[in-house]
């Protein structure tokens, strides 16, 4: 860590993750400006729906600091959510700069990287648990946490300038099932130190209380599962949160049940916690060749698909697509898990599924077996007691989050706080915080194994035909100008009507356009074919436009032959 000269800036920007929850991006700057060194901590990414057709992934736009990537000197991960490192693999290419992580995180980031062919090419460091390290202008120091993952972990980041604490995920659970306490001997001796600026979740800033102990659920899982003896049970959960995989295992294991695990990211999740040594006293776990030859009362099956994804495991057995998996009626499904906003449809209609076969459900409405990985108010105070940061940055929230976060902040001790959004730099010293830039940011979008910014032109297209549908005509001339072939009109996206007659309506209202728009040409601009598809394409559109009152994308393809 280098002594601090009078033109050195401090400097925080977000790309991802503030102004909304999930796709986190933050950089940290230190040096005079225009010169500084940069260190990134998280790079994830968020999951697509009904705006982005056709997009399961995306990610922040790394743009900026790829035009500056000589002067940055790492990406430290707090964690192994996809949230905060799952867009390592894609973008790491762009940046190719030195990958810090603790063990369980490095067990993870090295299977993406060995998918995507990278891992021989990036520099990989693993750090312990409280461990620290140092990047150019940075100290770093790693201070244990709890959350719905294993080795979360904030950072104590010291620059001459001042220390500042990124909290990362977090919550206080006094009682984890897997991994250590919160360490808040730790964070009351940093608070003593003298922490400059907290950079801290706020995604349950509007919620009361505590969020409640992993402890609690495994007691309430066990008994619950205790009451479906001789009945076929399934257990849906993030597969990410190894404390209560841990917990499920162990009520299987106390009611004479065997584990299966159905799907990918719960059994790489489960080879990562066994390989850093979790895990490791929770019986045989069966392969689902073996669960399906034991009878169903003696198995526990631990799915994915908690959100009702259309791909994952539990979708798929209740639509009957499964391998080797089925329901049947009187089994049990358990739902270890919150709904997650944005998923409501697709987990409601998985429910539904499962219920017309006569499978029962229970979900945490019913019984207590989920709690947040993330901190409520009073952990939010607990937390600022600890560290007494003199500036409050909320992060890891919608706009709502953030504000209310900045506000409650000056109610527990912050002097100042300042809700930023993606793209504004921000100084916290000298004379801090403050905006002194906005920066580009934006989202980059995994499409067809290509990635893409928001604006390319074919997501446009396809999100207008989402909306709007999609009218094609072809027409053959000639070349004196004559008609030969067509109007010869496609069209996709558009309702049918009793006996397909409004689409035959429509189909014969955009050929008579296109025929009578043709018409209206003179003999010489019908041999000019860009001529003649601007004028049919412009009276197509009218004309579904008037009749439908959508904006549909007209595509005409006007082609020559040779008179005959």
């Amino acid at each position: 860590m280098k002594n601090k000269t009078k033109e050195d800036v401090l400097s925080f920007l977000p790309l991802g993750g503030s102004g909304e929850i999930g796709m986190n991006l933050n950089l940290f700057g230190y040096g005079k400006p225009g010169r500084q060194k940069w260190v990134m901590v998280d790079l994830g990414v968020t999951f697509g729906d009904a705006t982005t057709p056709g997009v399961d992934i995306i990610m922040p736009d790394t743009a900026w600091i790829e035009t500056r990537k000589h002067d940055l000197l790492g990406i430290v991960l707090t964690h192994a959510h996809e949230d905060h490192m799952g867009a390592l693999a894609r973008l790491w290419p762009r940046l190719r700069c030195p990958v810090y992580a603790t063990p369980f995180t490095m067990w993870l980031v090295k299977d993406r990287l060995r998918e995507a062919n990278l891992l021989d090419e990036v520099e990989l460091i693993e750090i312990p648990l409280k461990g620290s390290f140092e990047l150019g202008p940075f100290q770093f120091d790693l201070i244990t946490l709890t959350h719905s993952i294993p080795e979360p972990n904030a950072l104590a980041i010291r620059t001459a300038l001042g220390t500042i604490l990124h909290t990362g995920d977090w919550k206080i659970d006094e009682t984890p099932t897997v991994g250590e306490a919160v360490d808040e001997q730790a964070l009351r001796a940093l608070g003593d130190e003298g922490v400059l600026a907290m950079i801290c979740d706020s995604t349950n800033v509007f919620s009361p209380g505590e969020s409640g102990s992993e402890e609690g659920v495994a007691e309430e899982l066990e008994r619950l599962v205790g009451e479906y003896d001789g009945r076929g049970v399934a257990v849906a959960t993030f597969a990410s949160n190894v404390g209560r995989l841990q917990s499920i295992m162990y009520a299987a294991k106390a009611n004479n049940r065997s584990v299966c695990l159905i799907g990918r990211s719960m059994k790489r999740m489960t080879a990562a916690a066994k390989a850093v040594g979790m895990l490791d006293d929770v019986g045989h776990i069966l392969s689902e060749d073996e669960a399906a030859a034991m009878p169903s009362q003696h198995v526990l099956y631990l799915c994915t698909g908690s959100q009702g994804e259309p791909r994952a495991a539990l979708s798929r057995i209740a639509e009957g697509s499964h391998r080797s998996v089925k329901f049947k009626e009187g089994d049990v499904v358990i739902f270890s898990s919150k709904v997650i906003p944005g998923n409501e449809k697709g987990i409601f209609a998985l429910q539904n599924a499962l219920a017309d076969d006569g499978v029962s459900i229970v979900t945490e409405k019913d019984r207590p077996i989920h709690v947040s990985g993330h901190p409520n108010r009073d952990e939010l105070k607990r937390m600022y007691e600890w560290v007494r940061p003199q500036i409050a940055i909320p992060v890891h929230g919608e706009r709502r989050h953030l504000l209310e976060h900045a506000r409650f902040a000056k109610t527990v001790g912050a002097k100042k706080a300042m809700p930023g959004r993606n793209g504004e730099m921000m100084q916290i010293a000298p004379n801090g915080p403050q905006i002194i830039d906005v920066v580009a940011s934006g989202r980059l979008y995994e499409d067809g194994g290509l990635i893409v910014p928001s604006t390319d032109d074919g997501l446009r297209l396809r999100r207008k035909m989402a909306y709007a549908g999609h009218v094609g005509v072809s027409v053959v001339v000639d070349r004196k100008g004559r008609l030969v072939s067509g109007p010869e009109p496609r069209i996709a996206g558009f309702p049918e009507g009793k006996d397909g007659e409004a689409l035959d309506d429509l189909l014969d209202a955009v050929a008579d356009a296109a025929e009578e728009a043709f018409e209206e040409l003179s003999q010489n601009a019908r041999k000019d074919l860009d001529r003649v598809e601007d004028k049919l394409k412009g009276r197509v559109k009218r004309v579904v436009r008037d009749r439908t009152g959508k904006r549909a994308i007209v595509e005409v393809h006007a082609h020559g032959v040779k008179a005959a």
